[in-house]
Parts: C-alpha cells; sequence; structure tokens
C-alpha cells in the first residue's frame, strides 16, 4: 500500500467527538469534569463502552492479567496475521478525581477512529492495527502511576501492582477482579512494530505558539518522594514557640528552599508538593508529624539528579535547623525519555502532508508511551487545551484540533501499516 494513496483520507470527526462527549458522562461531574478512577464502577462503566464499540468495529478483543483492553484489526488475511507485530494506538480512560473530558480519552477514542475511518474506506492494511486502553495512567487511587503500561514494560512487576493498596486498604488486585477485568492474557505476549499516544498538551505552549499539533520527541523525567518530619505534639497555648519542635517550621524552609531550586534549573525544572498534611490534625495542637508529597520533573537527566541530591540536603538541613528528625522515601520515577526518530518523522510528515501548523516539543507530563518507548518504537502527538488546564474539570479542546490531531495520528498510522 503506497501512503500517498490516501492523502485524502480524513477522520469522521463528529462521530469521534460524539463518542468523547458519551464517554464524559460517565463519572461526570457537576463542574463538567469527570471522576472515573482506576478500578472504581464508572472505569467499569468506560471500559464496557469502549469495549463494545471496538467489538462493533469488528476488533478481536483481549484484556491482560493487568487488565490493560486491546483490541485488533486484523491486517491481510493469513493464520500469521494472529502473531504478527502490529501498530498500536491509545493512552488510557481513568481520569483524576477532578479531571477532564480529554484526558487519556481522547487517545483512546482517536485510536479508535483510526479503525473505523479503515473500516469506512475499506482498506486493508499489511500490518494490523491495535487500540489499547491502558490500566492506572494517573495514579489517583492506587500509587504508582502509569501501571499497565509500566508492567507490560517491565518497569514494575505484576505481583507488586496488583498487591498495591488504595487509601481505603482495597487491592489492586481484588478491585480488578472485582469489575470483571482480570484478563488471563500473559503481560507482554503482543509485540508492536510502532506506537503513537495522542493526548492534550496538558500546558499552554501549542496555544501560546498557535501551534495545533506538538511532534512530541521526549518526555522529560520526574521523581515521586514522600517526605516525613517528626517534631513533637505539644498544646498550642501553654508551649512557647521557642519550646516546640513543629515540623511545619522544617516545612516553611522546605518550601522555600525547594521553590528556589526548582528556579535555579529553570525553565525545564519543576517542583510540586501536590500533598501534605499534619497529625494529629487538631486545630489547638502542635503537630508531632508532617508528610508531605514532593513532585520533581526535567528532561535532561543529570539536572533531575542534581535536583534529587538538592533536595535530601534541603531536608537535613531543615530537620536541623527546626530540631526534627526526618526521612525521604521514594516512590516512584521515570528517567528522561527520547522518542523513536522514525515515529517522529511519521508525525512531522503527516502533520505537513496536512498543512496543519506544528512544533516540535518535550512533554511536561508522564504518558503511558514514556514506558511503552522501552520495548516498541515510540512517539505522540498532541494538540492544545483551552488555557493549558488539565487535570481540572475545566479542561477544554476545541472540536476543530481534536479533529485535526486524529488526522495527524491517522496518517502516522498509515505510514507504519504498508
Amino acid at each position: 500500500m503506497r501512503d500517498d494513496s490516501y492523502q485524502t483520507l480524513r477522520v469522521n470527526g463528529d462521530r469521534l467527538w460524539r463518542r468523547l462527549m458519551e464517554m464524559a458522562r460517565i463519572g461526570a461531574t457537576p463542574k463538567g469534569g469527570v471522576c472515573r478512577l482506576t478500578l472504581s464502577d464508572e472505569d467499569k462503566v468506560g471500559r464496557d463502552l469502549f469495549v463494545r464499540w471496538c467489538e462493533e468495529a469488528g476488533c478481536s478483543v483481549g484484556v491482560d492479567q493487568i487488565g490493560n483492553i486491546f483490541a485488533r484489526r486484523s491486517a491481510l488475511e493469513s493464520e500469521e496475521d494472529e502473531e504478527s507485530s502490529s501498530v498500536l494506538v491509545g493512552s488510557h480512560l481513568d481520569s483524576v478525581p477532578t479531571g477532564g473530558k480529554f484526558d487519556g480519552p481522547l487517545g483512546v477514542l482517536a485510536g479508535l477512529e483510526v479503525v473505523e475511518t479503515l473500516n469506512d474506506h475499506n482498506i486493508v492494511t499489511l500490518t494490523p492495527v491495535e487500540i489499547v486502553s491502558w490500566t492506572n495512567e494517573e495514579g489517583s487511587r492506587f500509587v504508582p502511576a502509569l501501571v499497565g503500561s509500566g508492567v507490560f514494560a517491565g518497569a514494575f512487576d505484576l505481583d507488586y501492582a496488583l498487591s498495591v493498596k488504595d487509601k481505603s486498604g482495597l487491592s489492586f488486585g481484588a478491585e480488578l477482579e472485582r469489575i470483571s477485568y482480570s484478563g488471563a492474557e500473559k503481560i507482554g505476549s503482543r509485540s508492536f512494530k510502532a506506537t503513537f499516544e495522542m493526548h492534550i498538551e496538558q500546558g499552554p505552549i501549542l496555544e501560546q505558539e498557535g501551534k495545533t499539533i506538538g511532534i512530541v520527541t521526549a518526555v522529560q523525567g520526574m521523581r515521586w518522594y514522600e517526605v516525613v518530619l517528626v517534631g513533637k505534639e505539644a498544646h498550642a497555648g501553654p508551649t512557647p514557640m521557642n519550646y516546640r519542635k513543629d515540623p511545619v517550621k522544617g516545612l516553611q524552609f522546605i518550601l522555600q528552599e525547594i521553590f528556589a531550586l526548582a528556579d535555579r534549573h529553570a525553565p525545564h525544572g519543576r517542583a510540586t508538593f501536590g500533598d501534605i498534611k499534619t497529625e494529629p490534625g487538631v486545630t489547638n495542637t502542635v503537630p508531632g508529624r508532617l508528610i508531605m508529597k514532593v513532585d520533581l520533573r526535567h528532561p535532561e537527566a543529570d539536572a533531575l539528579e542534581a535536583m534529587d541530591q538538592a533536595l535530601r540536603k534541603i531536608v537535613q538541613e531543615a530537620c536541623k535547623a527546626a530540631g526534627l528528625s526526618g526521612q525521604v522515601y521514594d516512590i516512584w520515577q521515570l528517567p528522561p525519555v527520547r522518542f523513536d526518530p522514525g515515529c517522529i518523522e511519521s508525525v512531522r510528515s503527516a502533520a505537513e502532508m496536512l498543512d496543519t501548523p506544528a512544533m516540535e516539543m518535550v512533554s511536561g507530563a508522564g504518558h503511558d508511551a514514556a514506558y511503552i518507548a522501552r520495548v516498541a518504537p515510540t512517539s505522540m502527538v498532541f494538540i492544545p487545551c483551552e488555557d493549558g488546564l488539565s487535570h481540572n474539570e475545566l479542561e477544554n479542546a476545541a472540536k476543530s484540533d481534536v479533529i485535526a490531531g486524529a488526522n495527524v495520528l491517522l496518517h502516522a498510522v498509515l505510514s507504519q501499516v504498508a
């Protein structure tokens, strides 16, 4: 099949948009967003709907041991087709607690739309096309994030992933069984010639630059930590300030120094304190313990390592100054990832052929593609999101950008299935 034979081929944008809006009704929130946490009842409903759509599109659907869903469109009819490598497209269906309509489902349903478009035009490919919905990309209910793709790529052990518990004590494995998505397919039994993930940018760069497509060349590295500061509980009234061993005083120093650390590694350095709590959490008691979650990011491995070492030193200094004890625990890390030049070129060429304004960029957020790049040639397609908002109920993407991105995805896939 020659790529240039299909230059006029376009997706059905109305169908894609309609499905996005239908999926968004599952776990819909009052402000127009989505709460569809991993392995929740809402996640099951979303999975069931996706599977039904894939089966209606003529795909064979399989589920592996971590709950990843694969829908395969066959290539030229032969017995070998079932064993041959495919071109994979997809993302995830789970959300953060106050998420938006597009983060994740856009990539899954754009992948389905690629398959539907091939069906509409009776196109027989030489390579199978598969759609994937990876399990627990967000890591909101079960930590760490990117578990489905991480187990597939060998970054996490399956037994470890299944044993992880949420805050209520429910295990990943038990909840996977409960929603009937604990599949029999062996992890990593599928192979891919190339993989593409379409996603909203989750940042403001494309919108600010007036570009419709982000040609993603890399994903910045990230590290998650739990920092625990231990002082001494005391009554808020009788205990003078200079007698206290208050972990919040240590927090004050850490916040100031870590934000300064990110500034020193500008423009790419990132530092976020997404979860801070004190114990016992009583208004009139000086806390005896403070627990915070810290997220550090940078696209260069050496810089990220330097930030890691600086974080540990800052915590030590804070504890010494405030008379505390403290510990830094590593929760999760993702090294910086460089995507495959051939897949990047497929995205670039598709954007050029479609005359769609595009720019190369590094992803600031983690994506399943970062792990899959370990086992298959990979790249990503970004589209703008309004005001750069994501992980927010107000997250929004223009229908025209959604369609443009899906057309780039379609032609990037076509370049690989000949």
